[in-house]
C-alpha cells in the first residue's frame, strides 16, 4: 500500500500555525534561516537542481522560471503569489493558505531572497475573505518577529508581503490577467511576448508561482534538493496535492509522492466510487483537463505521464463521475463555465464557446440537427491555437474529448 506523504499538508489538523512561535516548534523558517546564508544565486541553482515544477498546472521548471529575469538589476523585481484558485475541481491552495499561511510566506520570503525582490503580492481568490485575513494575521506576526519586512533576520534584506483580493473572476489566474487586475485595470490576458519576467508588473521584471509551488521552497531549503527529489517521480518532483471529488465515497485533499497511481487515488485512498456504483469517467486535472474513460485510469500522475496520455495533470483536481451521469450534461456545465467566465478578448473564446454551448443545449432540449456535433467538433478545433490566453484551449480541449470519448451518447440525442 502506498502512503500518503504529509509534507505540505502536515499541519492540516492543527490549529494556530499563524502563529510564529507555533510554525518555528515545529521546524518552520529553518529553510529561511539557511537561505540567508546562500548567495541569491545558489538558490535558484539548488530550486533548478531539485527538479521542482510549478504546481499551477503548466509544470514549468520553476528555477528556469526565476533565471529568467535580467541580470543586470535596472528596474524593480516583483514577486506574485497566485492564490486565484477558481478552477472547478480544485482545492488544494486554500488548504496551505488557511492551515499553513506561515509556510507560504516562509517560501514567498525566500523566493523573494532569491529573484531580489524587496515586495511579494498575494492575489487571492475574492471569496476567501476567511483566508485572506488569516494571511495578513500571520504576515503580521511575522513582521513583529524580524521575520518580513526591514532587515530580516539582521541579515540586511528587505522583503514584505500584501494581499490583494480579486473579484471573483476565473481569467485572473492566468499571469498577464492578473497583473492587470493588481494594477487596477480589467482583468485581461495581455499579448506575449514580452513574458512577465521581463515586462511584468508595473512594467518591472515579475515572477509569478502558484500557492503549492511557493510552499515547496522551504522544504527544499531545509532538506536539500536530492532529498526532494526523492519523494517523487523522473522530472515530477516532490509530492503532489490531488483534490478528489465527485461520485467517490472519501471526497477530499490527498499529498502523495508525485506519479501515483490514478487508480490508486480513486479505488483506494478516496475509498472507490459511491454507492457502488460503476466507474465511467475521470477529469483528471480540475475541469480543463482532457476527460479519460474508466478503462485508461492506470496512469501515473505526474505531468509526463498525463501528456502522453493525452491528458493533464493540471491542477490535479480529480473528478470523479459514475455510470449514471450523462456525458452530454457534464459537457453543457463545463461549456457554461468557460462561456461565464471567458473575458471576451478574443473573438474564438467568446462566440465559439457561446456556439458550442447553444449546440449542447439545443441537443439536450431534444432540438438537436443533424451535423450539430460535427460542427461543434469543427469549432472546438477552431478555437484551440486562436487565443491569447490557454482558457479557450482547455475549454477546446475539454469539450473536444468528451464527445470523442463518448460520442455514442451525444448521437443518442439526435434520435
Amino acid at each position: 500500500m502506498i502512503q500518503e506523504t504529509k509534507v505540505l499538508t502536515r499541519h492540516e489538523n492543527v490549529s494556530g500555525m499563524e502563529e510564529v512561535e507555533n510554525y518555528i516548534r515545529d521546524g518552520g523558517y529553518e529553510g529561511l534561516k539557511k537561505a540567508l546564508t546562500m548567495l541569491p544565486q545558489e538558490i535558484v541553482e539548488e530550486v533548478k537542481k531539485s527538479f521542482l515544477r510549478g504546481r499551477g498546472g503548466a509544470g514549468f521548471p520553476t528555477g528556469y522560471k526565476w533565471s529568467f529575469l535580467p541580470k543586470e538589476k535596472t528596474k524593480p523585481h516583483y514577486l506574485i503569489c497566485n492564490a486565484d484558485e477558481g478552477e472547478p475541481g480544485t482545492f488544494k491552495d486554500r488548504v496551505i493558505m488557511e492551515h499553513d499561511p506561515l509556510l507560504l510566506i516562509e517560501g514567498m520570503t525566500i523566493s523573494g531572497y532569491a529573484i531580489q525582490s524587496e515586495l511579494g503580492v498575494i492575489y487571492i481568490r475574492g471569496e476567501f475573505k476567511w483566508i485572506a485575513e488569516k494571511l495578513e494575521c500571520a504576515i503580521d506576526n511575522a513582521r513583529r518577529a524580524n521575520l518580513l519586512g526591514k532587515n530580516i533576520m539582521g541579515k540586511g534584506f528587505d522583503f514584505d508581503i500584501v494581499v490583494m483580493r480579486g473579484a471573483g473572476a476565473y481569467i485572473c489566474g492566468e499571469e498577464t490577467a492578473l497583473i492587470e487586475s493588481i494594477e487596477g485595470k480589467r482583468g485581461q490576458p495581455r499579448v506575449k511576448p514580452p513574458f512577465p519576467a521581463g515586462v511584468g508588473l508595473y512594467d518591472c521584471p515579475t515572477i509569478i508561482n502558484n500557492v503549492e509551488t511557493l510552499a515547496c521552497i522551504p522544504i527544499i531549503l531545509q532538506n536539500d534538493a536530492d532529498a526532494f527529489k526523492r519523494m517523487g517521480s523522473f522530472q515530477s518532483a516532490g509530492t503532489k496535492l490531488y483534490g478528489i471529488s465527485g461520485h467517490v465515497n472519501k471526497p477530499g485533499l490527498y499529498e502523495y509522492p508525485f506519479g501515483t497511481n490514478l487508480k490508486y487515488l480513486i479505488m483506494q485512498a478516496a475509498g472507490g466510487i459511491r454507492n457502488g456504483k460503476k466507474l465511467k469517467a475521470v477529469i483528471p486535472g480540475g475541469l480543463s483537463s482532457p476527460i479519460l474513460k474508466a478503462d485508461e485510469i492506470n496512469l501515473d500522475m505526474d505531468f509526463d505521464s498525463c501528456v502522453k496520455a493525452n491528458t493533464m495533470l493540471g491542477s490535479g483536481g480529480i473528478i470523479v463521475i459514475d455510470e449514471d451521469t450523462p456525458i452530454p450534461e457534464v459537457a453543457l456545465t463545463t461549456v457554461n463555465f468557460f462561456v461565464h467566465e471567458s473575458c471576451g478578448q478574443c473573438i474564438p473564446c467568446r462566440e465559439g464557446l457561446s456556439k458550442i454551448q447553444q449546440i449542447l443545449t439545443a441537443l439536450l432540449d431534444g432540438k438537436g440537427q443533424n451535423g450539430s456535433i460535427e460542427t461543434m467538433l469543427k469549432i472546438t478545433q477552431s478555437v484551440n491555437g486562436s487565443t491569447l490566453c490557454p482558457m479557450g484551449d482547455a475549454a477546446a480541449m475539454a469539450i473536444q474529448s468528451m464527445i470523442t470519448k463518448f460520442r455514442e451518447e451525444f448521437d443518442t440525442l439526435l434520435k
